[in-house]
């Protein structure tokens, strides 16, 4: 693991492969089930109730354990009509590759839906996972452009 320039533990240790091709739809389908297990652990040991920041600690801790490489608040340009005009911080970033958004809510909403697909737009990144811990069963949603 390297820090980040905001000071996170990140790691990528993604394979080089075709992204068009069904290798890399395979491998990203098999992270992100490595990904869900992770977080079901997570559940399992926590329980529901506590604020976002401390599934976000202990999820990195699963995701460490589980030898997958990972970026804790990831920060991305946002461009309109070619100027920069914010950043989106990724709660999360495995593998260089797929976005790991967390919420503690009642329901994930369509709104957090849209937004964690704004969010693939503005990294530039295949898939992404929401992960709502605010209920007793983890509910999951993927996500893709």
């Amino acid at each position: 693991m390297v820090d980040n320039t905001d000071g996170h533990r990140c790691g990528f240790a993604s394979p080089q492969m075709d992204t068009d091709g069904a290798e890399f739809v395979s491998a990203v389908n098999a992270l992100t089930e490595k990904i869900i297990g992770c977080a079901f652990a997570v559940s399992r040991t926590l329980g529901h109730g506590f604020l976002e920041a401390v599934y976000k600690n202990a999820l990195a801790v699963e995701l460490e354990m589980a030898g997958l490489g990972f970026c804790k608040e990831k920060t991305f340009p946002v461009y309109y009509r070619e100027e920069r005009v914010g950043n989106y911080v990724a709660d999360i970033v495995v593998a260089d590759l797929i976005i790991v958004e967390l919420k503690t809510v009642e329901a994930i909403s369509t709104i957090h839906f849209a937004q964690t697909l704004n969010y693939l737009k503005a990294s530039n990144l295949p898939a992404g996972l929401l992960l709502n811990f605010g209920k007793p069963r983890l509910e999951v949603k993927r996500v893709r452009l």
